[in-house]
């Protein structure tokens, strides 16, 4: 499955979680890095007024499907992909790092939220290593000065997996910036996963995600930020239909 914006393709480069997570271990044996983004609607949105934004998704390593609309486009286009939000893979990634014996470092959120997800994930993995911690300050840039001594920290622990749990756009440019200047580090941009970890935020309850209502549960959970979000998402399906279908008869 992919899509064309402004000239450029991004491509769902792994259809099934198997392949993606079977990748992912060989890099993390062969202590190699990586980027991984996960796309949705709302990417979509950002990614068509966002030139650096395109710039940096780009350069991802690794593209999967987050979100239900996703799935259903590449089933349109005879090119399905299976559902694989952030915050479902972050024990599966953080479980290959510990089999492989790299630290897990983490960077967003506050340092309270950080520790408490990794004191989640010790509990839950055996061999789990904990790397660093980093709360960026208010108004960090992705690509700034803060952004790359956090990055030269990084690079210092050696091959590992880091977490990037800034949203959208900020985590896929700073992971972006990452495969350059930490190149044997695997950069998952995983939203509020390590918040859903740590409590500090609540995910939709599983009967809601099973029945792909997860978004009007959380634009119930905040009206005033989501729904102009959804809104926008809404907007562009149409158009992404068409073009799902033009795939179709390739």
């Amino acid at each position: 499955m992919q899509f064309t914006i402004r000239d450029t393709r991004i491509e769902v480069t792994h259809a099934s979680r198997t392949a993606l997570l079977s990748d992912v271990a060989n890099l993390m044996r062969r202590g190699e890095g990586f980027a991984l983004a996960t796309i949705n609607l709302d990417h979509l949105v950002k990614l068509r007024r966002d030139a650096a934004f395109l710039g940096a998704y780009a350069r991802q390593d690794m593209v999967v499907a987050d979100g239900n609309p996703i799935v259903w486009l590449s089933g349109l286009a005879k090119k399905p992909v299976d559902l694989m939000p952030g915050s479902d893979l972050v024990l599966p990634l953080c479980r290959l790092a510990a089999e492989a014996g790299l630290p897990v470092s983490m960077l967003g959120a506050t340092e309270a939220a950080l520790e408490g997800a990794s004191a989640h994930l010790a509990r839950e993995i055996p061999g789990y290593q904990k790397g660093l911690l980093i709360a960026p300050p208010m108004g960090f840039d992705p690509e700034g000065q803060a952004a790359r001594a956090a990055l030269e920290d990084l690079n210092a622990l050696g091959p590992g997996l880091c977490l990037i749990a800034l949203g959208a756009p900020k985590q896929e440019r700073f992971a972006a910036l990452g495969r350059s200047l930490a190149p044997r580090m695997g950069f998952a941009s995983v939203g509020a996963g390590v918040e859903f970890l740590s409590g500090d935020q609540a995910r939709a309850p599983e009967w809601v995600r099973k029945i792909a209502m997860e978004w009007a549960w959380r634009a119930l959970s905040s009206p005033r930020r989501l729904v102009p979000r959804y809104a926008a998402c809404f907007a562009i399906l149409p158009g992404e239909v068409r073009k799902a279908w033009r795939l179709r008869a390739q």
